[in-house]
């Protein structure tokens, strides 16, 4: 009987992959999987009844307030925007991993490519309705310098759409066309997404209106490499050129996301697509509709994340937080006293647990806002009091021979630095990397970079280099200068 009884409940899981039971048949799988889970072992049985979401319900309650938007561009840039789009629609990829992260994935079509009067070129995109007299939400890329907007509602009516704002940190635009009494979109909380939760998608793929597509969360809090400060959702819904901004619905029929970006070799879905979440959204349109821009806190740093040998080197019980890098002169971060070598692990009690968190948390803060910052320093907890800045002030940071010592352990040949060589770089203490071999050159330094710092700790001679060496364990986190970066690089020591 206990064979039996598995049998039923793999042959109800085969036909549910396959497709063959429609969503009447629920009622019928149900009452499968009640008879199987009676001889089924308890441990074999889920908490929770076989059920499926009826996407058609949610599709011809909220499918009106989704639309397509068609948009005309005449730029000088054109010839040279449209070469790259056709270098990554070709499948020629550059061997550069952050190629495949496409941003913008209307669909679009050139007339006379490298003609000298640069004729317009025409895009499409999907965006959704949030108020019934006509703001809409969209991608801000859709819209990027765009002459003319075309909003198209699924009862074939077509309106010309003006372009409130847009905000290239999130990517997100504002539009509004003149009409009452449009359908709209239900909006829900970002924080109530979970992952492996069924999501849909509706938009205009390649121009096809109002398709709809379906998967799940497949990850939340994602960070890109891109200029963005977004905490992505991640999922396995059919994203394809032209549903860039429509709406991503949850199994309620609420929006939780803006379709935005897929990771791609080849231009189109590969099985993973990023959203942006609808409380960010949702916090920019209250901006743009307001004032008709939006403003972002900066705090002036740069970080990195924390692998398992900066854990180590700093004493960590868990490659967790927000490693700082750097830290811009004159900065919210400056006055409130962070250092390179801090790791930031929570702010205002919401922790970090990888680098891109902490730009989601502070670029969607206010300007001047007060927050409290739980940095790990010296192998010790300690509370830091920051007023958050102002992302459009952003300043550039200024970066502005004795007998050398061969650091076995490392493989490096170091000096310290010369007055003039200090003043040069901007820094007020460092050692000159003359050579570098062995751990030190396979984990990336180079000859003629600066080392600022061991484990956290500044140095400017080699008998403290030596010491701090020779309490590192495991691992070892060097801060490097090059130019006019600084990042940490780890080196395992075993």
């Amino acid at each position: 009987m206990k064979t039996s009884a598995l049998n039923m409940t793999k042959l109800v899981a085969a036909l549910l992959a396959a497709g063959a039971i429609g969503g009447a048949s629920v009622s019928a799988i149900n009452t499968l999987h009640t008879q199987a889970s009676a001889t089924v072992p308890a441990a074999l049985v889920g908490s929770a009844p076989v059920s499926l979401p009826d996407f058609s319900q949610i599709t011809e309650r909220y499918g009106p307030a989704v639309v397509n938007i068609s948009v005309s561009i005449r730029k000088a840039s054109n010839a040279a925007s449209e070469a790259q789009s056709d270098e990554a629609s070709s499948g020629d990829v550059p061997n550069d991993p952050f190629f495949e992260f496409f941003r913008r994935f209307q669909q679009g079509q050139s007339t006379g490519r490298g003609e000298p009067s640069h004729p317009p070129t025409h895009g499409q995109g999907s965006g959704f309705i949030v108020s019934s007299d006509g703001i809409i939400l969209t991608n801000g890329h859709v819209v990027h310098d765009a002459q003319e907007v075309i909003v198209k509602l699924t009862d074939r009516r077509e309106f010309h759409a003006k372009v409130l704002g847009a905000d290239p940190q999130t990517d997100i635009a504002v539009l509004k066309i003149d009409a009452k009494d449009l359908p709209v979109v239900v909006l829900a909380k970002t924080n109530a997404v979970k992952v492996g939760e069924w999501v849909l998608a509706i938009g205009s793929p390649f121009g096809f209106e109002n398709s709809v597509t379906a998967g799940v969360v497949s990850a939340k809090g994602r960070s890109l490499p891109d200029e963005s400060a977004v905490p992505f959702i991640q999922t396995d819904v059919a994203i394809n050129p032209g549903n860039s901004g429509g709406p991503l619905f949850n199994a309620h029929g609420e929006v939780v996301g803006i379709n935005s970006q897929i990771y791609s070799r080849s231009g189109g879905y590969q099985g993973v697509s990023f959203a942006i979440p609808i409380d960010i959204a949702t916090r920019v349109q209250s901006q743009i509709v307001a004032t008709g821009k939006v403003e972002h806190a900066r705090l002036g740093v740069g970080v990195q994340d924390v692998n398992q040998a900066f854990a180590n080197s700093f004493k960590l019980e868990t490659p967790e937080g927000a490693l700082v890098s750097m830290v811009e002169k004159g900065s919210p971060a400056d006055k409130a006293g962070l250092l390179p070598g801090d790791v930031i692990r929570e702010v205002d009690g919401q922790p970090i647990v990888s680098s891109g968190d902490l730009p989601a948390i502070i670029g969607m803060d206010a300007p001047g806002a007060k927050i409290t910052l739980g940095i790990w320093r010296q192998g010790a907890a300690k509370e830091l009091t920051a007023r958050l800045g102002n992302a459009a002030d952003k300043s550039t940071l200024t970066i502005g021979k004795s007998e050398a010592d061969q650091q076995g352990k490392l493989g490096l040949a170091l000096r310290p630095l010369q007055p003039d060589e200090s003043k040069e770089v901007g820094v007020n203490s460092g050692m000159l990397v003359q050579q570098a071999s062995g751990l030190a050159a396979l984990a990336g330094v180079q000859a003629g970079d600066v080392l600022l710092s061991v484990n956290g700790t500044p140095v400017k001679s080699v008998v403290q280099v030596r010491a701090l060496l020779a309490k590192s364990d495991k691992s070892v986190a060097l801060l490097i200068m090059r130019g006019d970066s600084k990042i940490f690089v780890p080196i395992n020591l075993g």
